[in-house]
């Protein structure tokens, strides 16, 4: 065993789909950057860089989703039709770590809904090798220690944010000292626990910049340059629902990194590698519209004539929007803007603990529009308490905007005044793998069958929107010929052929590659209102 090597691994995912530019593992080379001041020699392996993917049967859990998710569909609605394991396999993780001998091993556990893989990766760690500690951090570990250490696997629970004590518990193991000194530690000790608060970062200063050079930047390439992700605020101010940042805020209030830190992290990263795409993954990145002008004025001038490309992917909260920081975002390499809308109903936002920001968000669109940025706009479906009807309300609002649509199925998010919610009315889904909007979690007052719907009529209306950018309308109904097999017809015009037929009769079909068109199961209400009411709706597109 080497009592210097530390190694934090990244597991697998295993689902429906992976979005790869949004797993870089920014908050593992942070915790690194504070582990190695301490003079250890640490490791990140990532289990998700690498373009190995393998098609695994539903699990048992999953099995009511073969109804929604029956077949492959190569047409522009498609969803998910196979369930797949990304990434390296558990064993290959477990004889990386025997080769290695570390001492210490963390685990990023960040979300509930795939903590059996980060369990599945501690388990077979111990049985590789198990005389290394292993340690779980992430907000679930954070939100269920004591579940989390009822499993043999795991040593020790680190709650809050990794930075604070990740490298101290890495001394107290190393030095043999008091592990109930170390923040935000949880253990088990004889037949109890020692749970700890979680432990937050008061102050930014001082801390090293993100050891970047210990991720597989070759996997996270857009268009054969590096992608890299910045973080340059934590926590969030707002109250909303359902989402368990706010919830935290409590113990994690809104705090904001210096602008100069910010401007030394990304000069480094720039320095090290040819950069040409930044994901700022704030949930409240202009917010604080002084720090923000100062910050983009800074990397305006860093960038130019670099061809960079800046999103905000986690959503910018509309009030927040003026011509002045739309402008400097055009000018410093935003060519999208990702607005969080939520939903439109007044009933709903009250509910979500969301203000109205349909004006603002307007007023957003307008500006894009000016300077020449795309928009989505992203809003919630199948919460606690919504109704179907008021998705398609929203659906057909966003149908007039000059706006992608993205809609997100809910999901409970352990911390969140809805996860609660869902508790109190036991409609919770009986494991924690479940809690993913691939799941279609929550079968309440929007059933899942209208969940499906609404997602799939999302799909369709977002194609419209296409139409109307490459042809300049969207053609009209058409009878479905009875077709078994599809013609000789490219992706869009197989596509353009099944949005006409569902025009006339509201089904909305999909095109096996052996088996020809077939029709998805949906809500025959929902299909049926779309249809009345888009016929008296001008759709826009994006440009």
């Amino acid at each position: 065993m080497n009592t210097s090597k530390v190694i934090l691994v990244q597991p697998p995912i295993e689902d429906f789909y992976l979005t790869k530019k949004r797993t870089i593992p920014y908050g593992l080379a942070s915790v690194a950057a504070c582990v190695k001041e301490q003079g250890f020699d640490v490791e990140i392996i990532d289990a998700l860089a690498t373009n190995k993917s393998k098609t695994i049967e539903y699990p048992e859990d999953f099995s009511y989703l073969k109804t929604y998710y029956n077949k492959k569909d190569t047409s522009f609605f498609s969803l998910f039709h196979e369930f797949k394991h990304f990434g390296y396999s558990y064993e290959y993780i477990g004889t990386k770590i025997r080769d290695k001998k570390p001492f210490v091993v963390g685990i990023s556990s960040l979300f509930t809904a795939y903590f059996d893989a980060a369990l599945k990766t501690a388990q077979i760690i111990k049985k590789f090798y198990p005389y290394c500690k292993i340690i779980l951090g992430g907000h679930h570990p954070t939100v269920f220690p004591e579940k989390v250490l009822k499993f043999d696997a795991i040593d020790f629970v680190l709650r809050g944010e990794g930075e604070t004590s990740m490298d101290k518990l890495c001394c107290a193991l190393k030095r043999n000292r008091d592990l109930k000194e170390v923040p935000g530690i949880a253990f088990k000790e004889n037949n109890s626990f020692f749970v700890s608060k979680p432990s937050w970062i008061k102050n930014f200063k001082g801390l090293p910049i993100p050891a970047t050079d210990l991720i597989n930047h070759n996997f996270y390439k857009r268009k054969n340059r590096d992608s890299t992700i910045i973080v340059s605020s934590r926590g969030c101010p707002m109250q909303c629902s359902y989402c368990s940042v706010s919830a935290s805020s409590a113990y994690a209030p809104f705090r904001q990194r210096e602008v100069k830190d910010v401007i030394k992290e990304i000069l480094y990263q720039k320095k090290t590698r040819d950069i040409g795409f930044i994901d700022f993954e704030d949930e409240n990145l202009c917010l604080n519209k002084q720090w923000f002008l100062s910050l983009f004025s800074q990397l305006k001038n860093i960038f130019t004539g670099m061809d960079i490309e800046l999103r905000a992917m986690n959503g910018l909260y509309p009030p927040s929007i003026d011509e002045e920081i739309v402008s400097l975002m055009k000018a410093s390499g935003f060519k999208t803007l990702n607005l969080s809308l939520g939903s439109t109903s007044k009933d709903q936002l009250k509910k979500f603990k969301r203000r109205d920001v349909r004006a603002s968000f307007e007023n957003s669109l307008i500006l894009a529009r000016k300077h020449n940025l795309e928009c989505v706009s992203y809003i919630i479906a199948a919460a606690p308490g919504q109704t179907a009807k008021n998705s398609l309300e929203d659906l057909l609002y966003l149908a007039e905007k000059r706006t992608l649509v993205g809609l997100s199925i809910f999901y409970p998010a352990p911390g969140s005044l809805d996860y609660k919610l869902c508790q109190d009315k036991r409609i919770l889904p009986g494991k924690f793998c479940l809690m993913r909007s691939t799941a279609l979690p929550i079968n309440d007052t929007t059933s899942r069958l209208e969940a499906i719907t609404l997602l799939r009529l999302s799909r369709i209306l977002n194609f419209m929107k296409h139409l109307m950018d490459t042809r300049g309308s969207i053609p009209g109904s058409q009878i479905f010929p009875g077709l078994k097999t599809s013609p000789a017809l490219d992706r869009q015009n197989l596509s353009q052929k099944l949005l006409q037929w569902f025009l006339h009769d509201g089904k909305i079909r999909g095109i096996h590659p052996k088996e020809g068109f077939y029709t998805h199961v949906t809500d025959k209400n929902l299909t049926q209102e779309f249809i009345k009411r888009i016929k008296n709706i001008k759709v826009s597109g994006m440009k």
